[in-house]
Order: structure tokens, then sequence, then C-alpha cells
């Protein structure tokens, strides 16, 4: 089981025991937790107050933080293998980029006479090129000066020019500066500005299913009967707003019974047989006597069984425990994040396995080089064996450890993908009969 650690954990030395991990510690008393250096823990079992007390000294040994990741393997009983995940830290954010200033530019008086004065605009700025490059200052001014006749001189300005004065060839109108690459250190006598280069994020999607939103469900009794289609119960409705979840699970079935209104506790329907009860209400409403399942909560399990696998056995703890809220729909979201963990992890091995090419021998511990702390050893381990069977057959075990990868990831994938729909289209015949016995 995957359990994500809190600061009041750390604080306390301590694991809360939310529903989903009823199982794992079932009753109360020592247990022993080993760590991944082999070193053992001794805690205490707490179901009262819904704690693991006594881990300090395995956080402190792991060194491990807020959000970290404990995962538990049972071994024997009161015995169990506890390796700790660090979450990676977030890499810092780059430093923003200022717009340089602009510069700052004055009006420069060049010459003047009684009627003809010459100004410039000029800008105050380091030189942008090699002063063995740069013009000379006259000739810069003598290219940038342009004559502004006063209303006086304007019959002289206009005048033909004399054989003593060489006539002035026009200039074209200037033209706006083309864009130019930023100077170089040497040049300017500072560093460049850094050059932002982007980053391409890793594409990692999940399945259509696992990503589509839940659809919008109108009514209690459409919500259940969303929850029983996405979950595996059986619903049958007892009454005017009763209606019986059935889990067909064998010896291990059970049925809970839901009033979709508070007036529907006067009706016969409220006595049919079932193991649980459970009236709908909303968040804030708390009725005396009878569990309750809220309409947010309700809502909440859809939008997780949409997400991952949810079935009837992992829900029964929650039908026990008397209340069905939004505290316990964020631990069904937790139950949720370690099925997706779980599937990114193994989305992030056949990732790094696909940079091989087919035919070659992969290294455990180089893959785990690559696959850094987002993959632990034992989750890799596991993966790896997982391929190497039917229907993957994508791994070969070699003496001594390593494995031979039996072709490229994507051809590999690509025959799955065309055996997984051969099984459908076989499926389809069964499918469509066992609809019509429903019907």
């Amino acid at each position: 089981m995957r359990y994500v650690i809190t600061r009041p954990c750390l604080q306390e030395g301590s694991l809360r025991l939310l529903k989903y991990l009823s199982d794992t510690f079932p009753s109360a008393g020592p247990v022993t937790l080993v760590d991944d250096r082999g070193q053992e823990h001794t805690a205490q079992v707490d179901p009262a107050r819904q704690r693991v007390w006594g881990l300090g000294s395995l956080y402190h040994a792991g060194n491990l933080g807020v959000n970290d990741v404990l995962m538990i393997t049972p071994l024997a009983t009161g015995r169990f293998q506890v390796e700790g995940i660090v979450k990676p830290h977030a890499p810092a954010p780059a430093p923003r980029r200022e717009a340089p200033p602009k510069p700052e530019t004055r009006r420069v008086v060049v010459s003047a006479t009684p009627h003809v004065r010459e100004v410039r605009v000029q800008e105050v700025r380091e030189p942008a090129a090699p002063a063995s490059r740069l013009p000379e200052p006259s000739q810069t001014r003598r290219e940038q000066a342009a004559p502004v006749p006063s209303a006086s001189a304007a019959p002289q300005a206009s005048a033909a020019p004399t054989a003593s004065t060489p006539a002035r060839e026009p200039r074209p109108a200037p033209q706006p500066a083309a864009p130019q690459p930023a100077p170089e250190a040497s040049a300017v006598g500072r560093p460049p500005a850094p050059v932002s280069v982007p980053v391409r994020p890793l594409d990692v999607r999940f399945p259509a299913a696992t990503t589509a939103a839940a659809p919008s469900v109108q009514g209690p009794e459409a919500q259940l009967a969303e929850l029983a289609r996405l979950t595996g119960y059986g619903l049958e409705v007892l009454g005017p707003g009763v209606v019986r979840l059935s889990a067909d699970l064998g010896a291990h079935g059970y049925s809970v019974r839901v009033a979709t209104a508070p007036g529907a506790l006067q009706t016969p329907a409220w006595k049919e047989a079932a193991d649980y009860s459970v009236v709908l209400t909303p968040e804030d409403e708390r009725p005396a006597g009878t569990p309750r399942l809220t309409h947010e909560a309700l809502a909440a399990l859809i939008d997780h069984a949409h997400l991952a696998p949810l079935s009837a056995v992992e829900l029964r703890g929650y039908w026990k425990a008397g209340s069905v809220d939004l505290e316990s729909a964020a631990s069904v979201a937790e139950l949720v994040g370690a099925h997706l963990a779980q599937r990114g992890a193994f989305s992030a091995v056949l990732l790094s396995l696909a940079q091989q090419p087919a035919h070659s021998v992969v290294s455990v511990q180089r893959l785990a080089e690559r696959l850094g702390s987002g993959v632990t050893s034992a989750e890799l381990h596991a993966i790896l064996d997982t391929l190497t069977r039917a229907p993957f057959l994508a791994l070969s075990p070699l003496p001594g450890g390593g494995y031979l990868l039996r072709g490229g990831v994507p051809e590999l994938l690509g025959e799955l993908a065309e055996y997984a729909e051969g099984v459908r289209r076989r499926l389809r015949p069964a499918v469509r009969e066992r609809e019509a016995v429903r019907a």
C-alpha cells in the first residue's frame, strides 16, 4: 500500500490509519517495520485513535519529509517491509528577464549661423561595435545633422547654389534599422544577455478512459446507478426513494440500502434486508441514528471511479465505518492516486525501455539510474517481471541478472493492441447474448 506522509505524521512520528489501510493493520498491538536498509523499527497500532505510533526513527533514518511516500508491504503477521520514496524537489524558477531600458536621447546643436542652425538627436549609450569600426564623430555629425532654416532665411535656403558652394546631393529618407544580434562581450565590455531555451516536457498520457471527465449525471437515483455500473454493484429499486446496492462477491458479498430522501425512512421499502444502510444527505447535515452518504461524496466517488478501477471490495470498509462523506472520499482519492501512480510507474519503465534498440541487453542498474527516484526498486523489479510474462513477453530473463529486450517497444505495444482487439471482437457475440438475456 502507498501512504503519503503529512506534516502531523512527522511531528508525532505516526501514521494515520486511513480506511483503505484498515486491512493492512487490522488489530491493535506492536508491529515491526523493516526499512529498505534492513533496519527494524518497532511501532504500535492504535485502532481507537486511528494511528500507528513510533515511526519517528523510521522517518529520521530515511530522511523523509512532507509529501514523501511510504510503500508498505506485509511480510508476515505483525511484520512489514517499508520503503521510503523521497519526492524530488521542483527546479528553481528561471530568473525573470527584465526589458532593457530605453536609451536616453538629447538634442545637440551641431552648428549655428544668424540664419541656419543645424541640430541632431543623439542617443546616450555605450557603443554597439568595436572602436576600430566606429565612424569618426565628425563624419557622424555630418551624416545625421539636418539643416533647419529659419523663416527669414527661407529664400536663401531655396536659392540655387553658387559656383563657390557645391550643390549637396539629396539623401534618401532614413530607413528603420534592422534588428542586430546581441553584441559580443568583448565588443561592449559586458556579458551577453542570457538566451532562454524552451524545455519540452515529457508527454506521458494515460489511456483515454483514465482522463475522460465523468459524465454529468442528474438525480440521486441516476447517480447511484452510475456508481453501481462503475464499481460492479447490482442496483435494485425497493420502493419510492429506496434502492439497494448488491455486491455479488460469493462468500464476501454484501448489500447496502440507500434512502435518497429522509422521508423514505418511514416507507415499508426501508424494512427490506441489507447489511448496511445509509441515507443520502447534504454534507452539512447529520441525521441522528442513521449513517449517511452525502451528495458531495457520491459525486466524488463517481469521479474517482472514472479515473481508476474501483470495486465493491475497496468500498466495503467505508460502508462499514457508518458514514461516507467528503473525508471518506478523500481517503478513496488517495487509493485512486496510488493506482494511478502504479500505472505511471509502468509507463515510465516502458518509455525508458523504448530508448533501447530491439534485441539489446537491459541492465537493471542502468535502467534504475535513468528512472531516478520516481520508481522504487521493488516497483521496478515487479514491472520487469510482469513484462516477461504473457501477454507482454517483452523481456527474457538472462542468467546472472539482466534481461533481453525481445523487440522494439512500439512494435511490442502494437502487437499487444492487435491481440486485445482480436479478443474484443470475439467477445462481442457473448456481450450481445448477455444483454438479450437481461432484456
